[in-house]
């Protein structure tokens, strides 16, 4: 059994807020990225990036987070999660850098890439840390709360966008990466323990090349079928299949291995397996909403990006409270009932933008982003801490790699799928409104609704603008349908997962009551 050291409650707090600024800014910089989809679209103001770039500029990142996660957690109990931590914000930085300055998409896709890979290294050891410093209630309390700083990020993204777009060029918004980042670094080296397991999981090469790989080839082909608007081509299902293959190849390298840095054995176990497809799901229908929400506000309504950046603050604010209300709620009923309805709202609420269209009061959106977020804000902070909590300390490093990577893929397969249904969708839609125009103008028109609309304007052909309008509005509501059902399908693997087992067994008395320890306990 492993013997937690006794810190000073004042430095456990210290390093408690060291922790939620490395979490802060890593929620924070992928809500910024997503509020200046408009811009870096725009082809005068950013970098005219087509919807394909645009995916993959959130898919790379996500993809090497994805895949290197498992990977950090072994690194960080061979070398000390501190010094993975530090090595994970230095990457992040330079990184931050390089996207700001980046020449053409290409570039900032490459550079997004590369801040996957700071995050892969920060996220694991974060939380590694996190359950070395604290123990007991403390620990459940801190788990929450660094859950919580997550609704923090998201709230303060957009807004943070908006000011810099409207007063800066696109680049400002990963610059302001750099301050968080250094200070991040001055309390890492001064206040955080160097924490290593006793028993260090060996490197996991072969694991990792399947891994990137697989999800890789995966997302290839999502993001292509979108590209060509057709499933049927073999460049689309054939590198569908090859990556389906390859990551059932990484499973079952992983199963052979006596110490795994991904344990897929951990997913057989029926709460921490199904809640943590169930928080994929989750994400990816957050992240395929959150993809044309963003095209719809900007583009669409003809929002400036505060305007939009504020029209998001109540979702972003509801997540913010919903995370200390669902522990609050699962108090008094369970984390099943909890969770598994407000997910179902969640789900509903994403729905609602099947409703939406040009035209449509302020308001009502309003109402459904701040039902959507509080829902989101109940579901992923109890879950979490909930799923935490039930591994020992030993496996924590593992345990937070297989959460955080389910969270990951499904961001990946949202903005894959997500983007992919928009574009095919949109195609469609707009392809009777072009017969009258010539063929370059008929190219633009079918890239995207952005470059329609600009194209538009260079020709003085308005109707081609509102013919684009209405096309990405049909496809708004088809996409929000998918969302809604992906995150419905989360909703029920949810309640499957925290049904209480019918016959005794060796788990631990209260664990049906894993809201208590998530909470702090009673």
């Amino acid at each position: 059994m492993t013997t937690l050291p006794t810190l000073p409650k004042s430095r456990q707090q210290l390093i408690l807020a060291v922790l939620l600024l490395a979490s802060l800014l890593i929620w924070l910089d992928n809500t910024i990225l997503t509020t200046a989809f408009e811009t870096l679209a725009d082809p005068v103001r950013g970098l005219g990036a087509s919807p394909a770039q645009l995916q993959w500029a959130t898919g790379s990142y996500t993809l090497v987070f994805a895949t290197l996660m498992f990977t950090s957690g072994a690194l960080g109990d061979r070398f000390g999660h501190r010094n993975v931590l530090a090595i994970g914000m230095a990457v992040f930085a330079g990184a931050s850098v390089w996207a700001a300055y980046a020449g053409d998409a290409d570039q900032l896709i490459a550079a997004r890439a590369a801040m996957g890979m700071g995050s892969a290294l920060i996220m694991p050891a974060q939380m590694a840390i996190l359950m070395w410093t604290f123990s007991g209630p403390a620990r459940a309390t801190a788990i929450s709360i660094s859950s919580a700083s997550a609704g923090v990020g998201v709230a303060a993204g957009p807004l943070l966008a908006g000011v810099l777009l409207d007063h800066f060029w696109w680049g400002s918004i990963f610059l302001v990466n750099i301050p968080i980042a250094v200070l991040s670094l001055i309390g890492i080296a001064t206040l955080v323990p160097n924490f290593r397991s006793p028993t260090p999981r060996p490197l996991d090469l072969a694991g990792l090349l399947l891994s990137i790989s697989g999800l890789a080839f995966l997302a290839y082909g999502l993001i292509h079928a979108g590209q060509v608007a057709s499933w049927n081509p073999v460049s689309v299902w054939g590198t569908i299949a090859v990556g389906v293959v390859l990551l059932a190849g990484f499973v079952l390298v992983e199963l052979r291995r006596r110490q795994p840095s991904f344990d897929p054995r951990l997913l057989a176990q029926r709460m921490f397996g199904l809640g943590n497809v169930a928080l994929g799901l989750l994400m990816l229908a957050m992240t395929a909403a959150s993809f044309y929400s963003a095209f719809y506000l900007q583009g669409a309504r003809g929002f400036s990006p505060l305007q939009a950046g504020l029209a998001f603050a109540p979702s972003a604010l509801g997540t913010i409270v919903g995370a200390p209300l669902g522990v609050r709620l699962a108090r008094r009923w369970t984390l099943r009932v909890v969770t598994a309805t407000a997910l179902t709202t969640a789900g509903l609420a994403m729905g609602c933008n099947m409703l939406f269209g040009l035209h449509t009061p302020l308001l009502f959106n309003e109402i459904a982003f701040s039902i959507q977020g509080l829902s989101i804000g109940m579901v992923i902070g109890p879950v979490t801490g909930g799923l935490m909590s039930a591994l020992p300390l030993e496996r924590a490093g593992a345990g937070s790699a297989v959460i955080n990577t389910a969270r990951q893929a499904g961001s990946l397969l949202g903005i894959a799928v997500g983007g992919t249904i928009m574009s095919i969708t949109y195609r469609h839609a707009i392809e009777g409104s072009l017969h009258e125009y010539a063929g370059p103008v008929q190219d633009q028109a079918r890239v995207s609704a952005e470059q329609a609309r600009h194209t538009a304007v260079a020709i003085h052909q308005p109707a081609l603008a509102h013919a684009a309008d209405d096309a990405f509005i049909h496809a708004m509501h088809v996409s929000a349908v998918w969302a809604m059902l992906f995150a419905l399908s989360g909703a029920v693997l949810l309640a499957t997962a925290l049904r209480p087992d019918k016959k005794p067994t060796a788990v631990p008395p209260r664990c049906e009551r894993l809201p208590d320890m998530a909470a702090g306990g009673q």
